[in-house]
């Protein structure tokens, strides 16, 4: 489910709450809300709040990791891309057309990020190097020095298609729908004592709308994050851009 999709369920279901808090308040006896009822009732909103709070928090925790973890591998990549290129620039020219495949694959992988193209399939595929590293194999080193050069290009496309296969379950994955439920839960039941104990006026109203829009936003923003490659905010494409200056140069 794309977290947009998930912003707009939560705001219908905290802001209706708010809302059926009030029409509940206009029917009920007086005697339902007296002061110990609500001392009552702001007691127990106390503990789903601090749940809240705290699932909330897990919740930045666990897609700031992601996020930085994607930036950090997106990095790694690009730098052991590069000395890749360097590596077999200095193994010869029978490595020329590889290393225009390596810069192809950059590019391909950098349109996609751009456009926000990349799905589970395309993570897999935008920096596969398994071909490259068959024609590596193929590679006859006449001396000591292209059998390193050899030796070591094929280590970092293993550490580049290592990389590779280490984001599409993240993305695909994302946050328990469950956990993502619950914490719409226990903030509905926080709108619904908001409407209970406050007045229901216009001012009242727009104020709690205005709440579940930012809590909403939220909530959107935090599951945006934990999608790196997919969702409006994306990682920095900078590392791919400076490769591609940087590639397939003499």
């Amino acid at each position: 489910m794309e977290s947009f999709t998930i912003g707009i369920f939560a705001l219908i279901v905290i802001f209706g709450a708010a809302l059926f808090g009030m029409f509940v308040k206009s029917r009920l006896p007086e005697h339902h809300l007296t002061p110990d009822s609500r001392d009552a009732i702001k007691l127990a909103t106390a503990i789903i709040g601090t749940l809240s709070a705290l699932a909330l928090g897990l919740l930045i925790a666990s897609a700031k990791r992601s996020f930085d973890d994607a930036g950090a591998e997106l990095r790694a990549t690009a730098a052991r891309i590069l000395v890749l290129d360097r590596v077999l620039a200095h193994y010869g020219p029978e490595t020329a057309e590889m290393r225009q495949s390596l810069r192809r694959l950059v590019e391909h992988r950098k349109l996609e990020i751009d456009n926000g193209m990349l799905n589970s399939d395309s993570l897999n595929d935008g920096l596969d190097v398994e071909p490259i590293q068959d024609r590596l194999r193929d590679l006859v080193p006449t001396t000591d020095g292209q059998r390193w050069l050899q030796s070591r290009a094929l280590q970092l496309t293993g550490q580049v298609a290592e990389t590779r296969w280490s984001r599409p379950e993240t993305e695909a994955g994302g946050f328990p729908g469950v956990f993502v439920v619950f914490i719409v839960f226990w903030l509905a039941l926080l709108f619904t004592s908001f409407g209970l104990l406050a007045p229901g006026n216009a001012t009242v109203v727009v104020f709690l709308l205005v709440s579940a829009i930012s809590v909403a936003g939220a909530l959107v923003l935090i599951i945006d994050m934990d999608h790196p490659y997919l969702g409006y905010i994306r990682v920095s494409d900078a590392p791919l851009r400076l490769a591609m200056e940087r590639l397939a140069k003499p």
